[in-house]
């Protein structure tokens, strides 16, 4: 699963990175060594013409829902049961987007019962978009709510002695893809929905402080030897 995330990298690195023109919310991004669900995240998506970067809420709340508390069990999508799912299968058809990250952390199950964290990244540190669903909820009064939720897959070598389940990041070749709504073939839309490679990424334990989401300082991602 995901269920803890961060994101570390300077505004203007992640700007370039996904070819963003204008961020209009740029004065509310805060560096984030800890995020958890419920939380706000960034997300990009395209609005036909290009990227635009923005918050969305982790927790997907459909469109149909009476109200907000379904988006608690909605944090990870399987991607293999995207169609069964009335929560998921519109979505995934038109209106995907990139949940951003630049690692993400999993907990290892010990042979005394204890869990360790662990923290999982690209080698070349760079943020990576997470394959991410989003929705519009309609508020009786209001603002929309606007959420996601982030598709998870079986684990690559690397990971699967930490979980049996991890983020799909999507190749930086199929980001444009992955995001075209106008992308419906579900061939190639569940071939990006793989595990990436683990020859690019690394693991390493962290404090078990990142076991709290009210923790969040740089501490929380350095290697403990």
């Amino acid at each position: 699963m995901c269920g803890r995330f961060t994101l570390t990298a300077p505004i203007y690195d992640i700007l370039e990175r996904f070819e963003i023109e204008q961020f209009l919310q740029e004065e509310m991004f805060q560096l984030s060594y800890n995020i958890a669900p419920s939380q706000s995240v960034l997300a990009v998506i395209n609005d036909g013409s290009k990227n635009r970067l923005g918050y969305l809420n982790w927790g997907l709340v459909p469109s149909w829902a009476k109200d907000l508390k379904l988006g608690s069990k909605m944090i990870n999508a399987r991607a293999k049961t995207l169609l069964e799912k009335p929560s998921f299968k519109q979505a995934y058809q038109k209106r995907r987007c990139l949940v951003l990250a630049d690692s993400f952390y999993e907990w290892k199950r010990n042979a005394d019962g204890t869990k360790t964290p662990m923290r999982i990244k690209l080698k070349n540190n760079e943020v990576f978009g997470m394959a991410g669903l989003w929705e519009r909820w309609e508020q009786e009064k209001g603002k929309p709510y606007f959420s996601c939720t982030v598709i998870t897959t079986a684990s690559n070598e690397l990971i699967q002695d930490i979980h049996d389940r991890m983020p799909v990041i999507v190749r930086k070749e199929d980001e444009k893809q992955w995001l075209n709504s106008k992308v419906t073939d579900l061939n190639e839309l569940n071939g990006f929905l793989t595990a990436y490679n683990d020859e690019l990424m690394e693991t390493y334990e962290v404090s078990n402080l990142v076991n709290s989401p009210k923790n969040n300082s740089v501490e929380l991602i350095q290697r403990i030897c």
